[in-house]
């Protein structure tokens, strides 16, 4: 089973690892250890390089096999079963991510405290995502008015904390799932949280920035309707937090 350093720490940027299996179907190779995210939950994988001696390779897919996370390259070779390996992120892409993934939360904090609108789907690309809730009507006034109220979030710097419960404990805790239908398996036992302090409260197993204010000044561009009560609003980051 990979063991997923980014659960931890986000910011981790560089990894050694030891490839522990290899796919010569998929091209690729799992490793004991990865700070690649392998996607899920609307958030993207990962892409970087996996340096093998003095050959370098680039990890161009990053995918979840069962407890597995395989990392998938270009290139006609493959490191060998047991080889010591070296893994670098595409630090610029997985750190707007980290952003985008937090600006998720935040609206989704923001929507659930004041409105008690339950999210019914969600994506997200670097610096720009957009989330479903159960609105019965949504006008430009109130899109506005709930722009203005996540960069109050954002400006408020608020602390972003991780931390992994027992499956009971966790559920224990009110409004931990804010997604209209629990997509948690079963045979999950531990719980990852992340917790925007004062604001939102959500099991989730992506990648996020330590504090609010790094995600910097959110737009809402444009919202629709996606039928019945599923209303969808779309989010947009700058390049770089002011």
């Amino acid at each position: 089973m990979t063991i997923l350093l980014y659960q931890t720490d986000s910011y981790l940027r560089e990894f050694e690892a030891i490839v522990t299996g290899v796919d010569p179907a998929e091209h690729g190779v799992i490793l004991d250890r990865t700070i690649f995210y392998p996607g899920g939950g609307g958030q993207p994988f990962d892409s970087g390089t996996l340096a093998d001696g003095g050959e370098q390779y680039e990890v161009v897919k990053v995918k979840k096999v069962g407890g597995d996370v395989l990392h998938i390259l270009e290139g006609e070779r493959l490191p060998a079963a047991g080889a010591a390996v070296r893994g670098t992120l595409n630090w610029e892409h997985r750190y707007q991510l980290m952003r985008t993934h937090t600006a998720m939360h935040i609206l989704c904090g923001v929507v659930w405290r004041d409105y008690g609108a339950s999210v019914t789907g969600g994506n997200m690309e670097p610096l720009r995502g957009r989330m479903d809730f159960e609105f019965e009507r949504l006008s430009t006034d109130l899109v506005r008015e709930i722009e203005d109220k996540i960069n109050v979030e954002v400006a408020a710097n608020r602390p972003v904390r991780v931390a992994s419960l027992p499956r009971e404990e966790a559920f224990a805790i009110p409004d931990l799932i804010r997604t209209k239908i629990n997509l948690l398996p079963e045979g999950i036992t531990e719980v990852r949280i992340v917790e925007i302090e004062g604001l939102d409260l959500q099991a989730d197993g992506g990648t996020h920035v330590a504090r609010t204010g790094e995600v910097g000044p959110l737009r809402i561009p444009h919202h629709t309707s996606k039928g019945g009560i599923n209303k969808r609003l779309y989010v947009e980051l700058q390049a770089h937090p002011s």
